[in-house]
Parts: structure tokens; sequence; C-alpha cells
């Protein structure tokens, strides 16, 4: 009888997430979620003491919360001080403000080379005196090697912006933000591209009566390609002014930039009747302007508060790039990444990178490898900037409207993840007895969308007693 007492009990321990604080373990087991699918590493920062754990060498799918790797990476092995530089040159001579030849853009990967950026980019090229372009509009991306990326992979949506792959020359994300307006005076939808693209016809979604019911973009079948924009559907009055964030893949990445451009040389007072063309800066090339990026850690909070797949895939791919006169690649990037994990001697076994952005059913890493990245991150001279970079608890990021009136808020600097089947967790807890504390928590199931109760009762939990 003794002995089926202890089994039951141990059996009863295993479905109940043994080992875990009783409200973790409830807030787990009311999800349906089996202890089997959970990394959890839980370390005093101080002391570089685990105190709490489960399956911590498993390696899980992480979703977002690999960003954290690639923009640690990123801070230390480029440096803090670390910006992309877009230039300008030109080729053939320049005579009271016409250029007799070529204007060329070489792109090094800079992630926010966004719209207001690349205006006042034009604005330093036209100070320098170039207002007519007689040749042509050179592109050079050849700091990224020539990879294509499909933007239908993922998910087989192309068009949502987060599909977007690297680009040397990535301007404003390649996305477009698309307003509708619908008046009702001339029974027409209004429709306004951000940026505005030169000459690019728009057909707009016909308008109807009625209230704005559900997902408005639902009926509203979208195509942006060489022809132009087409929101074919109804557009219901009550909606009013909506705005979607589309990435036009069927645009060329140079079809994009050139329609980008040819708007604002225009509004410039510039004029340019060339073509843009693929290639690289020449020794016989004049430097114009350049541009840089902000510096790596206002780059990176961008990319961990906001969870910006794209800005992570480009500092990702920048990584790479050790040899300066050699594209990045994806396979370099992995290689230094590797090579950064092992001097520190943090344990990587079961990583799988695919782009670093978490964007992904194949990557893979464990609890207590990001838990021993954490650790670093911590002990680094620029751990201020990387803290800083994760959404604040109850305040901003994707943590914004997580624990707002819990303790833990305010007291915790955590990156999020989500995908199908995955939710994750992991950053640093400021506890109320002043220690600093590093908490991972990754959830691979099929009910993991309901995790979010658990992993916001581990944070608060190791606020409150660790």
């Amino acid at each position: 009888m003794r002995l089926q007492v202890v089994l039951v009990t141990l059996l009863l321990a295993g479905t109940a997430h043994a080992g875990l604080p009783g409200p973790v373990a409830a807030a787990f087991k009311r999800a349906g979620i089996a202890p089997s699918g959970v990394g959890i590493e839980v370390v005093d920062m101080a002391s570089g003491r685990n105190v709490l754990s489960l399956n911590p060498e498993l390696p899980l799918n992480p979703a977002s919360t690999m960003k954290l790797l690639t923009t640690s990476a990123s801070l230390d092995l480029l440096g803090p001080a670390y910006s992309f530089t877009t230039e300008a040159y030109r080729r053939g001579t320049l005579r009271d403000g016409q250029l007799q030849g070529d204007l060329i853009l070489r792109g090094s990967g800079d992630p926010k080379l966004v719209i207001e950026n690349f205006w006042l980019f034009l604005r330093k090229i036209r100070a320098q005196g170039v207002r007519d372009i007689r040749g042509n509009l050179v592109l050079d991306r050849s700091a990224f090697d020539d990879t294509v990326t499909d933007p239908a992979l993922f998910d087989g949506d192309p068009l949502k912006a987060y599909n977007v792959g690297p680009d040397a020359l990535l301007l404003n994300f390649h996305a477009l933000a698309v307003s509708f307006m619908p008046d009702r005076e001339q029974g027409v939808v209004k429709v306004r591209l951000d940026p505005a693209l030169n000459g690019y016809a728009i057909r707009p979604p016909q308008l109807t009566s009625g209230e704005c019911i559900g997902d408005w973009r639902a009926p509203i079948s979208a195509t942006l390609d060489a022809a132009g924009a087409s929101f074919d559907g109804p557009y219901a009055l009550g909606c009013g002014e909506k705005s979607w964030q589309l990435s036009p893949y069927q645009l060329s990445r140079n079809r994009y930039l050139e329609l980008v451009f040819r708007q604002l040389w225009t509004e410039l007072g510039g004029t340019f009747d060339g073509s843009v063309i693929d290639g690289v800066v020449t020794t016989d090339a004049v430097a114009v302007a350049q541009w840089e990026s902000p510096s790596m850690p206002e780059l990176i909070r961008d990319v961990n508060k906001f969870s910006n797949n794209v800005m992570a895939r480009q500092l990702f791919l920048t990584l790479g790039r050790t040899v300066p006169l050699q594209p990045a690649s994806i396979a370099a990037s992995r290689s230094a990444i590797a090579g950064w994990l092992a001097a520190r001697q943090i344990d990587a076994t079961g990583l799988i990178l695919e782009n670093g952005a978490g964007l992904s059913r194949l990557e893979r890493i464990s609890s207590r490898t990001l838990g021993a990245l954490l650790m670093a991150a911590y002990r680094a001279p620029t751990m201020p900037e990387f803290i800083s970079s994760l959404p604040l608890v109850g305040y901003d990021g994707t943590m914004r409207k997580r624990l707002r009136f819990d303790g833990v808020s305010g007291h915790a600097h955590i990156k999020t993840g989500s995908l199908q089947n995955v939710r994750s967790i992991a950053g640093y807890v400021q506890t109320a007895s002043g220690k600093q504390v590093a908490v991972v928590c990754l959830i691979n199931d099929p009910n993991a969308a309901r995790g979010g109760e658990a992993q916001d009762a581990l944070l608060q939990w190791v606020f409150e007693n660790k």
C-alpha cells in the first residue's frame, strides 16, 4: 500500500510539472501544456547559480527570443559604436548641377534606411551640387551575397512586411503603409501610399455602405506589382480611415527603390531620366556623400523592443561579413556566431540557426544556452545597452500590456516570442530583494498560445521569491 501511494505521488508530480513553483505549475496544468515541451532556466546573476530549471538542455524553437543571440553578438562583435554607411558616388563630370554620368549608391546593409533618412541622404547629395542626372542610377549591393529569399516560404503570405529578406540596400523595409479613406460625397475610397511611388497607378476598393464588421482587410484582395496597386473587393463606409502595412513583394527591390527615388528626387528639385541598374563602385568613381545609420544600441533597441524581424535578419547577415572584400553570407554568419559562443565558453549544443530572427520553423536553442548567453551579456561592458534594448514589463515594446498591475511591472526587461505552437520569454528580473536574475521559458506545445499565464506567473514568482 505504501509503495502504491509513493507511485501515485510521483505520477501526480510528473503531470503537475514537478519541481516548479505552485502558481507556475498550476498555470501550466490549466493550459494543458505538457512538461516535455517546456524549457526553463532561472539563474542568479551575482553567483551564476541556477535556481530553477526544467529540461534545460532540450533544444526548442525559441521564436523571437532568438533575437537575443543576434543582437548580443552584434553588440559585442561589431561594437557599440558601430553604424552602417550608405554611400553615394558619381561617375562622369559634374558641371553647373548637371551630372554627365552615373550616380552610384552603395549599401552596407543598413537595417534602418527608412524613408525620412533616405530623404535626408538625397538632400546631402543635392547639397553637393548634383541636380540633373544624365546617366543611370547604379545600385551596389555587393556587401551581401545574392541569395534570393522566398517571401512566401515561412507562412505563405508574402504580403506580410515581416517576410522581407535581407538586402544590402534595404529601403524602408521594402514596405508600404497603405491608407484607405472613404469619401461619402464622391462615393469612392481614396488610397494613399507611404512612401509615395512616382507614377504608380492605384485602383481602390469599392466603397459600400454599412458598418465595419470583423477583419476589414479580409474581403480585399491586394496586388502590388509592376503595373500598379489594385485593391479588389468592398470597403465599408463605417470603417473610416484605416491603414495596412504591406510588402510589395512583386515589385523588385530595384523597381521599388527607383520609384521612391524618382519621387523624392523630383520633390528636391532634381531631374533623372536614366535607368536603374545593378553595378558596383568602380575605381574612377568620386565620393559625393554618405549616410550613417543610428549606432548599434539604437538599432538593437528597435529589434528587441518591437521584435523587428527584418532588422534582425540584416544584423544577422552583417555578422558574416568577416572579410571586408567578400559579401556576407548565411554560412559565414553561422560560423561567426559559433566562434563567438565558443570564445565565451557558452555550450551551444543543439543550436540551429536559419535567419537569426526566430521567424523560422527550424531554429532551435536550449534554455540553458539562452541562460548562459544572458549571463555573458550581463557581465559584458555593454550590459546597460543590451538590457535597455529589451521590453520593460508593463511599460513598452511587446511587454507593454502584460503584468501591468503586478509587482514585477517595471522591474523586468523581457524579450518575448510567439509562433504557432511556440511561446517564449527571456530576459532579466530585478527582484523585490534587489537581486538580478535571468529568466528563460520556452514552450513548444500545441497549447503554447495558452502559456502566457504560466510565463507571467514565473516572472512574478521570481520577483517575489528570489
